[in-house]
């Protein structure tokens, strides 16, 4: 095995990289994985450490048109090579960037890209900057005691979050493919004294930036204005080119966008019932994406006390009902990063105001879209209020009683529709009066409003998915390939190309968690650990 990754001798996968981020901002002077605190800098440069056997194991084909590959560069043993990280095409200039971040609460300090390493700003024939970065290329010099490498598992996790959540209509971080290394990595994978080898593998990550919160606390932190106004700068030219004016007023409008982009990724995790799980300011992105997908999960049951995470089982901060005070809370933290920018902080506050303001609209929408509304007014609010708290009551798998709804007939309200949403029938018989009152409400609602019934149906089933990434069917998938069968991550990922559509033969998908899968380790609660 090579020491590093080759140069590409012959030309393969047509690319032009335009790398920005690392022409135009500082990096660290001394290059290579060596553990170390980077400080005045942005990035070091670091080359992936080669792999045994890279093999491509899955692709999303949507990404691949996006940056122009071929069928032919797709079957070359080549992209293997090159996204597993032992060989660079020309134009690759890899990198992990340097940042640090609020964890659970708490101050960290610098984190960086610790098995993340960028190979390049890619630019297609359609102008778009897409940056592709390797997970589980290798340790960096954030990688502080871990190896920088990643389990199968949690790679197909990513792998098909990322594209599912595209295809929801979220906005993600995208994943080109999922290759395996043909290595074992140890994992102890509930922190419990119990580790195993596990097989190893690497997804390519695809973004137009990475660049998170934590990028900009980092240097604020450690009193390096000049770096941070340098970043900030930066991104506003690259990342949001829209934007005009010029010195705080710039920064101001700058902020404001920031906040209303994640008060619209806010609204979408809770309209189709996703849980972050780890939402750090390292985990939060500048452009309002979803990235970084560790202990992730959807609700089933609606509770939003629920959270996938081992690691926060107990103080669950990152539930999934306080997603969007959390994210709150971050932009706070990015704020006082910002600060340093600003004379007054009036703008600062402006634009936190404009983050709640955003959010309750795009929640109105959402109540609207969800119950097949024409708009939604107060008493459509305490509506929806209501009858979130009979689903937790009744312990109701919230994505099938909502595809459920746009069955319901407003002239005969009959529960038939959303049946099959019920997980205990002990609960379901005890929640029948609320049931049948809530929806005799919501029958008198829709017939107040001037919507055909097709129309009120179709409004509803573009929002509300009939197939989500359950937690189940994700582990179901692993098991499969961790005994070299693929197939059951090529047929999930078709089914979640059309999450909104019926699928028929496909009900299998779209079906309530199983109670074998409800404390089954990979199906309830997972670890950081991958």
């Amino acid at each position: 095995m090579s020491e590093g990754p080759q140069a590409s001798a012959a030309p393969m996968l047509d690319f032009r990289f335009d790398n920005a981020f690392v022409r135009e901002l500082p990096g660290d002077p001394e290059s290579g994985p060596g553990v170390r605190q980077v400080h005045g800098a942005l990035y070091s440069r670091v080359e992936p450490t080669p792999v045994a056997a890279p093999r491509l194991l899955a692709h999303s084909p949507e990404m691949a048109r996006a940056l122009g590959l071929t069928e032919a560069d797709l079957a070359s043993p080549r992209f293997a090579q090159v996204f597993a990280g032992n060989a660079l095409l020309p134009g690759m200039q890899p990198y992990a960037a340097n940042y640090g971040g609020h964890q659970f609460g708490q101050w960290a300090g610098q984190l960086g890209d610790g098995r993340a390493i960028a190979l390049g700003e890619a630019v297609n024939a359609a102008g778009e900057r897409w940056e592709l970065q390797l997970k589980g290329a290798g340790p960096t010099p954030y990688s502080r005691h871990a190896d920088g490498r990643a389990v199968l598992r949690s790679s197909i996790r990513e792998f098909l979050c990322s594209e599912a959540m595209h295809h929801l209509g979220v906005p993600t971080t995208r994943a080109l493919c999922l290759v395996g290394t043909g290595e074992d990595v140890v994992r102890d994978m509930f922190y419990d004294g119990h580790p195993r080898p596990e097989p190893g593998a690497i997804v390519c990550r695809v973004a137009p930036s990475f660049i998170r919160f934590g990028n900009f606390e980092l240097p604020a932190s450690r009193g390096e204005t000049g770096l941070l106004r340098q970043l900030a700068d930066f991104c506003i030219r690259r990342d949001f080119s829209g934007l005009r004016g010029g010195g705080e007023a710039l920064y101001a409008d700058w902020f404001a966008q920031v906040c209303e982009r994640t008060a619209a990724l806010m609204a979408h995790w809770m309209r189709v019932g996703f849980v972050h799980g780890v939402m750090n300011t390292d985990n939060m992105s500048i452009l309002g994406l979803t990235i970084d997908y560790g202990p992730y999960g959807w609700i089933d049951d609606f509770d939003p006390d629920w959270t996938p995470n081992t690691t926060d089982r107990y103080q669950r901060r990152y539930r999934f009902g306080q997603q969007p005070h959390v994210a709150y809370w971050n932009l706070g933290c990015l704020a006082g990063a910002l600060a340093p920018l600003f004379a007054d902080h009036a703008p600062l506050q402006d634009g936190l105001r404009r983050y709640a303001e955003a959010f309750n609209d795009a929640a109105r929408r959402d109540i609207a879209g969800k119950l097949g509304l024409d708009g939604c007014r107060e008493d459509d609010i305490a509506l929806m209020r209501d009858l979130q708290g009979l689903m937790h009551e009744a312990e109701v798998d919230m994505t099938l009683f909502f595809r459920g709804l746009a069955g319901i007939d407003p002239a005969a309200p009959s529960p038939a529709p959303v049946e099959e949403a019920f997980y205990d029938p002990a609960k379901r018989e005890a929640a029948d009066p609320a049931l049948r009152d809530w929806l005799a409400r919501y029958a008198r609602r829709l017939q107040a409003q001037d919507l055909p019934a097709d129309a009120r149906r179709a409004r509803m089933n573009a929002v509300n998915p009939r197939y989500v990434l359950r937690n189940y069917l994700a582990q179901q998938a692993i098991d499969r390939a961790e005994q070299g069968d693929l197939g059951g991550v090529h047929e999930l990922q078709e089914v979640l190309r059309r999450p909104y559509d019926d699928q028929p033969g496909r009900e299998a998908f779209a079906r309530r968690r199983p109670d074998w899968a409800r404390d089954k380790p990979g199906c309830s609660m997972l670890s950081c650990s991958s």
